[in-house]
């Protein structure tokens, strides 16, 4: 079996070594960095199974490090932090970040939830439709290119936002309530708000709307959820 390769991001030397040596002898490769920074180039340069993220950091906050990695990257995110309010929590899943931490926190709690993280991220990867293309008036959506194009051009997506248009487009017709799209896409211990899917789908409305599409594929259905449906498809009772 592959060697689970690990980010730690942390400003405190003393944190990072005591990760380090505790998650080596659970079997895990360690790479350190002590700024946001030298994270956001580690990432762009190598492959993480997780990342371990400091919250307070003084060049970049562990939000800022958050937001740049979710914008090309679909690492697990753990977010560690000595601030336990709930609207931190809140904001950190918001931004993209998988899971939150508590300082302190005993180390056998931190490696149940990575390796529940990366469970979590490979079945993510596999509730995303296999079709080679999903085509719909003016827009594709190409599920192992992880591609989207408004009228032939391409459209960012987060890896997130990406795996909940494909899991929604590739299920026409089928209304998924909030809590089944963070079961599929968040894992079943997902511990943060249902209202995260709200966020995400309102980005990728308003991604697709300033790409061009003349519509919005992704409908609410009032007292269930969302569901995807494009210009002339059927609505069935």
């Amino acid at each position: 079996m592959a060697q689970l390769r690990v980010l730690v991001v942390d400003d405190e030397w003393n944190m990072r070594n005591l990760l380090r040596i505790y998650l080596t002898k659970e079997g895990f490769r360690v790479s350190e960095a002590s700024t946001g920074r030298e994270a956001l180039t580690l990432i762009g340069t190598g492959h993480f199974d997780i990342m371990l993220l400091d919250v307070m950091m003084p060049d970049m906050d562990g939000w800022q490090v958050c937001e740049a990695v979710r914008a090309k990257d679909s690492v697990p995110i753990l977010m560690l932090t000595a601030r336990s309010e709930t609207k931190d929590k809140v904001r950190g899943f918001e931004i993209g970040a998988d899971d939150y931490l508590t300082k302190p926190f005993e180390p056998e709690e931190l490696v149940a939830r990575m390796h529940s993280l990366i469970r979590r991220a490979s079945l993510a990867q596999q509730a995303v439709p296999k079709e080679l293309v999903l085509e719909f008036p003016g827009l594709a959506i190409r599920p192992d290119a992880r591609e989207v194009s408004v009228m032939n051009s391409g459209v960012e997506l987060t890896p997130k936002e990406f795996d909940l248009l494909a899991v929604l487009s590739g299920n026409r017709q089928r209304a998924f309530s909030r809590d089944e799209l963070v079961e599929r896409l968040w894992g079943m211990d997902f511990e943060g708000e249902t209202r995260v899917v709200d966020t995400h789908i309102k980005n990728i409305r308003e991604k697709l709307q300033k790409a061009g599409l003349g519509y919005n594929p992704i409908q609410t259905v009032w007292g269930v959820g969302y569901k995807f449906q494009a210009p002339g498809e059927i609505h069935e009772k």
